[in-house]
């Protein structure tokens, strides 16, 4: 029977180009993103060997570098684009990416898009 193990990436803030109105064109934003990855940790579980495990902090290196040095015009796009780094690992069995942009909105705190990936077995 597989091990199936979590990692939760929590409140990881960067700055990014994202919008369609000029100024959000012209000015990075703060963006706020949690992260779910499910993957299936039998080696990890028993070893202490980093190579049999999901790294998670190369799979973020990898989302901040995307993040930071793209553009986006919908909150939809950039989440896909992130859950899709996510799931180009083999390990991965499901993934839920949520992006918050703050001040999206004069009276809320933010505006969030959540998108879930599941690898079909």
């Amino acid at each position: 029977m597989d091990q199936l193990a979590r990692i939760k990436i929590k409140n990881l803030r960067l700055r990014t180009y994202i919008g369609i109105n000029v100024e959000e064109i012209r000015n990075k934003q703060d963006v706020v993103l949690n992260i779910r990855i499910d993957f299936i940790a039998n080696d990890a579980t028993t070893g202490s060997d980093i190579d049999k495990t999901l790294n998670y902090r190369t799979i973020t290196k990898q989302i901040i570098e995307f993040i930071e040095s793209n553009q986006f015009a919908l909150l939809e796009k950039l989440t896909q684009d992130v859950l899709n780094i996510i799931m180009e690992y083999t390990e991965v069995q499901e993934a839920e990416v949520e992006i918050d942009k703050p001040h999206a909105l004069r009276f809320a705190d933010s505006v969030s898009m959540s998108l879930i990936g599941t690898r079909k077995n």
